[in-house]
């Protein structure tokens, strides 16, 4: 069984906590770590710069496919970031934490 890190960003600390919310307690994920970033990006031929709130969700590779569906059903963003990183390496505890938090 594979484990992931699934990254996001929301606009607000407040979309952010729901989204994290919501995916603990469908067990999508065992947890979800928010934190605070400045995201430099280009849309619409512009630059732009912005506070947002980055998502870092450990769960099971498996569940990908229902947290991105979750994510986007819960995001504000037209084209929120919705990322996989596959984890090589993972302690047996937090290995086992994971398969005990998650569906």
């Amino acid at each position: 069984m594979s484990m992931v890190v699934i990254q996001t960003t929301c606009g607000s600390k407040e979309e952010a906590k729901n989204i994290a919310y919501t995916l603990i307690s469908k067990k999508l994920a065992a947890c979800v770590q928010l934190k605070d970033i400045e995201s430099i990006y280009s849309w619409k031929n512009e630059i732009c710069c912005d506070n947002e709130t980055l998502l870092i969700i450990k769960t099971k590779k498996e569940l990908f496919s229902k947290v991105q569906s979750k994510i986007l059903g819960l995001h504000s963003y037209d084209v929120p970031e919705i990322i996989e990183i596959d984890i090589s390496n993972i302690s047996e505890d937090y290995l086992k934490f994971i398969k005990e938090n998650t569906i």
